[in-house]
């Protein structure tokens, strides 16, 4: 029987791809030592490697990609790095990353920051990535707000797809977006001394509502029923702090609505009574999961199967010469889907992509032990 995983490599001139990604705040990078691009900024920016997915295998490719010599600008479609490790399971336990018998979703992509902090690659969130263009051998990436990124080759980590999050249907919605309507939490801090509203029964609306409760003035969790979709642990804890009154439980409830003016006021929940309540709130973390949708992938050059892309796995190649797919979203027989082996993919991807950047040169494979300590590019 043969594979349904069987590509063909092409060239494709003015192939247009559509994904979703977002911008994050640059003063959470200066905190941290890393940078982010101006998003106000229209010109082209050029790079070796476009890395589309701020996931751990999309963080990892940008590391290994820095550790050939080569430069990575990063796109997601979240509003800060870690996919669903932080957007779904951030204090969640991982079992199966090697060296590590336990660790959470928000500590490993922690961890992930740290290893590509060398190598400063421009990130863009909270923007979509509109168009992307294959112009004289290179690939033109056109950013909703007009900036264009030209890299050499692509690497697509989007997950299971490009995602984005499910939106709330509430009114004026985008008059809030992103600076006080989240969709993920990037850096606790912020919300020291706030008045939080976190709407969601998941892991991750459990997860952050334990811990802003001890950051925030107050914290109110809205979710539609009273039975959480989340660790029993957790869930029992946070109902303890709701009974020292750090959290206050507005379940069954729905959101009903924004107050504001540049600012928001306000949330409005409707109980089962369909009575409604304003809650004093500066900012609302709506966690109602991800959506993911490769269809525009698929109209628009990208083979797509299984809701997925095939790749060449000795290469992670796609049907589009320069663009390479790894993680969740790659297809290929007997794939696994694990974090190990997007890091794997990652690896093989960023060796393939060398070519692309300076074709014709000889790569010899050397070990990290060997190379030293990651020191960054010189200016």
């Amino acid at each position: 029987m043969s594979s349904p995983y069987v590509i063909g490599q092409a060239s494709a001139p003015n192939i247009k791809i559509t994904f979703v990604s977002n911008h994050l705040a640059h003063d959470y990078w200066t905190k941290r030592g890393l940078r982010s691009n101006n998003p106000f900024m229209k010109d082209i920016s050029q790079t070796d490697i476009l890395v589309v997915g701020a996931g751990p295998v999309g963080l990892f490719a940008v590391f290994a990609c820095g550790q050939l010599g080569l430069r990575s600008h990063l796109v997601d479609a979240l509003d800060g790095p870690g996919g669903q490790c932080t957007a779904l399971y951030p204090m969640k336990p991982i079992y199966d990353v090697p060296a590590f018998p336990e660790i959470s979703g928000k500590e490993l992509i922690d961890r992930l920051l740290a290893q590509m902090k060398p190598y400063q690659p421009p990130m863009d969130f909270h923007v979509r990535v509109q168009e992307l263009e294959s112009v004289g051998g290179r690939w033109h990436a056109t950013l909703t707000d007009g900036s264009v990124i030209d890299a050499s080759a692509v690497i697509i980590a989007a997950g299971a797809g490009a995602f984005g999050p499910n939106r709330p249907p509430l009114q004026d919605i985008e008059k809030f977006e992103p600076d006080f309507v989240r969709y993920a939490v990037v850096d606790p801090a912020e919300f020291a001394g706030r008045h939080v509203v976190v709407a969601g029964g998941g892991d991750s609306a459990v997860d952050w509502a334990v811990e802003l409760s001890s950051l925030a003035a107050h914290v109110h969790v809205v979710h539609r029923r009273d039975k959480f979709r989340a660790s029993p642990a957790m869930v029992a804890r946070m109902k303890e702090l709701a009974l020292e009154g750090r959290i206050s439980l507005h379940v069954p409830g729905q959101l009903a609505g924004l107050k504001g003016g540049d600012e928001l006021t306000h949330v409005m929940v409707r109980d089962a009574q369909h009575v409604e309540h304003k809650l004093p709130a500066s900012h609302l973390l709506a966690f109602y999961g991800l959506k993911s949708d490769l269809s525009d992938i698929s109209s628009m050059g990208i083979q797509v199967a299984d809701g997925g892309i095939p790749v060449v796995p000795t290469s992670m190649a796609t049907n589009l010469a320069g663009v390479f797919a790894v993680g969740d979203v790659a297809r290929y027989d007997n794939k696994l889907k694990l974090i190990l082996t997007g890091f794997s993919e990652a690896s093989i991807a960023a060796h393939q992509a060398f070519a692309h950047v300076y074709p014709g040169r000889a790569l010899s494979h050397e070990h990290s032990t060997s190379k030293g300590a990651p020191t960054g590019f010189s200016q």
